[in-house]
């Protein structure tokens, strides 16, 4: 740790600022990161193979809703995608953090990336979630007729997904604010 000296005139600038423990925090950052990729991983999957075909008497008349009906809800798997892998590749990152808690420059590169990411998943689960009302509650000065009530299945896992989706969206505003703590734990100079 940090040794007590006694300061003569004209030291104050060069004072250390004691070093916090970040292990904690790196600890913290790499298990919101795992449940980040949970959370994206499922959304992507739960909106991927979402389907449902309404069935009627006639083998020619078939009613059926896909994901990729909607190009919202295809931005909204390739993004949940993309930030999925976005994750994984930071974990060894991550765990390099907790093994150097010091590590500066690679903590301000994974908040500068995180936050674009943080606003690459709010736009693509977004886009989602207005489709998703649209489906659910339609709009009648445009006489769009909600859909849900005949295509219920179709509606609750894309409510579904929506889920996780945001769920990982307050991760990464957590990681953000971890990196934030432990870079303002880190030792720096002190400038009376």
């Amino acid at each position: 740790m940090t040794k007590t000296v006694r300061l003569e005139e004209g030291d104050a600038s060069k004072v250390l600022v004691p070093v916090g423990s970040n292990k904690g925090v790196s600890v913290m950052d790499l298990v919101l990161r795992l449940v980040g990729i949970a959370g994206t991983l499922g959304a992507a999957i739960a909106m991927g193979t979402n389907e449902q075909t309404l069935p009627f008497f006639t083998r020619f008349v078939v009613f059926n809703a896909e994901y990729d009906d909607f190009r919202s809800f295809r931005l909204f798997v390739i993004v949940n995608a993309i930030v999925c892998a976005y994750f994984v590749l930071t974990i060894p990152l991550s765990i390099v953090h907790i093994m150097r808690s010091a590590a500066r420059g690679s903590r301000i590169l994974l908040i500068i990336m995180d936050t674009v990411m943080l606003a690459l998943l709010t736009a693509g689960a977004s886009a989602a979630a207005s489709i998703v009302y649209l489906a659910h509650n339609g709009n009648t000065s445009t006489n769009w007729l909600p859909v849900c009530q005949q295509y219920g299945d179709f509606c609750q896992g894309a409510s579904g997904s929506l889920i996780g989706s945001f769920g990982a969206v307050v991760v990464f505003i957590l990681v953000i604010l971890l990196g934030a703590i432990a870079l303002s734990r880190q030792a720096k100079r002190v400038v009376l």
